[in-house]
């Protein structure tokens, strides 16, 4: 832990000034307009292009997969040796490279000369892994940096919000490129579809690195970690976490939160377009709604004293919204497929105060146990990973055996993997998260936040 008593220590507690909260949020602009387009558009891409439902899901696998398997990697070398702009910075670099190939057409087939389904999966799962790999590295690095940042319990949680609002901008960003692209181009051929999703891929690569350059230039490497390590503070060891009750709590309420946004986000699109019959503009259009309201909610939430049961009751509030939202989908007929825009708000501000307040409950874990911190965030974040890859492929893979839509009454609703993974299993996880939290006793922060200014 990092000591008391000493100026420098003290200083560590003060609120964060704006212009540093800013360039921190800003970091992570790059993994959240890719990840975006990769739960959003990889699934409808892959079956677009030919390959099956289960063949999709096994692309979308590998890359959760080797996520999963890189964030426990990445945050034990993280925690051995710090350098967070580092792993941050290569983690970028192979982000940039890798993912305009995810979208960007079968490189093993284009060499040898054959679009078989077997080498097409196997050529698009290689990418997917890669791309997947860079992405976590950067997660990490840039998650578990808000702690060694600031001691202050609100400036963390102001951190994790901005990081949170540029999520949202992240996301609008892909949706208005997606809208332009779908807008001004047609897709009568594979060929066709390719093209538009590279331009996709291509845009959202050159939006993203401009903010990490931002990033890299406007934030400096945590002075608290190194700190920690220059007074000889052993490095935390995977037992201590392990014996910790509120460890499992933090893992359960950000998994399930996790699979509330990664899941619905998947099939929203193809809820959209087969089971509501809407234009194929509204797979940007209806996202980009839920990402607006968003990021309102993120501002808002930035204005916020924190303390734990603020934490606790935000977290509830949230989750028992997605929870209506999700009944709503399953049953909404698609006659009626215009409340799905009113749906879009409600879910758009359930999603921003879930993923605020159990992020920042990975905070209120660490507390000031900086040397082991990077491994919290890793280890969750390999369950988040394996949990959402697990999902989406049970999920897909009986995407095939859904009934014929065109047969269903538009007056009523016809139960679909779509309407299950975009309504049930987000309403599920929701309520679970919601009922842990209750059960949660987070400690109370090193400062009373509502005696302090949220910005310096």
């Amino acid at each position: 832990m990092v000591g008391d008593g000493a100026g420098d220590d003290e200083s560590s507690f003060e609120p964060l000034g704006r212009c540093s909260v800013v360039y921190y949020g800003v970091g992570h602009m790059l993994n959240d307009i890719t990840s975006a387009c990769w739960f959003t558009y990889l699934l409808v891409f892959l079956t677009d292009i030919g390959l099956s439902p289960s063949d999709a899901a096994i692309v979308m696998l590998s890359g959760q997969m080797a996520d999963g398997f890189t964030t426990i990697v990445a945050g034990e070398l993280i925690d051995r040796f710090g350098h967070f702009k580092i792993w941050h910075g290569a983690g970028s670099v192979l982000v940039a490279v890798s993912f305009s190939s995810v979208f960007g057409g079968c490189l093993p087939c284009k060499i040898f000369c054959s679009n078989s389904s077997t080498l097409q999966t196997i050529g698009y799962s290689v990418f997917a892994a890669i791309f997947n790999v860079g992405w976590a590295a950067t997660q990490v690095s840039h998650m578990s940096m808000v702690n060694c940042i600031t001691l202050n319990s609100t400036s963390r949680v102001v951190l994790t919000s901005c990081r949170n609002a540029f999520t949202m901008i992240a996301n609008l960003s892909l949706y208005a490129v997606a809208f332009i692209v779908f807008k001004i181009s047609t897709s009568v051929t594979v060929i066709d579809v390719e093209n538009q999703y590279r331009w996709i891929a291509y845009l959202s690569i050159f939006i993203g690195c401009c903010f990490v350059a931002v990033f890299h230039l406007g934030t400096r490497e945590p002075r608290l970690k190194k700190e920690a390590r220059a007074k000889g503070y052993a490095r935390i060891s995977w037992t201590y976490w392990f014996k910790k009750i509120l460890y499992y709590q933090v893992a359960i309420v950000y998994v399930f939160s996790r699979l509330v946004t990664n899941v619905s986000q998947a099939f929203l699109a193809f809820y959209v377009i087969n089971d509501l019959q809407m234009t194929q503009s509204s797979k940007a259009l209806v996202p980009a709604i839920i990402y607006i309201c968003s990021f309102i909610v993120s501002i808002l939430l930035q204005e916020i004293g924190w303390n734990g049961r603020r934490l606790k009751a935000f977290y509830s509030a949230g989750g028992l919204l997605w929870t209506i939202c999700g009944v709503g989908i399953l049953f909404l007929p698609r006659s009626m497929n215009s409340i799905v825009y009113a749906l879009s708000i409600l879910i758009g501000a359930a999603n921003s105060l879930m993923m605020v307040t159990a992020v920042s409950m990975q905070s209120f874990l660490v507390g000031e146990d900086l040397n082991g911190c990077a491994f919290v965030y890793g280890s969750l974040s390999f369950l988040d990973k394996i949990s959402c890859g697990l999902a989406l492929c049970a999920l897909e893979s009986y995407q095939s055996s859904t009934p014929e839509l065109r047969y269903c009454n538009p007056s009523y609703f016809c139960f679909t993997v779509t309407r299950f993974g975009l309504g049930l299993v987000p309403a599920i996880c929701a309520l679970v998260g919601v009922l842990v939290t209750c059960c949660m006793k987070l400690h109370a922060p090193a400062l009373n936040p509502s005696m302090e200014p949220l910005l310096a």
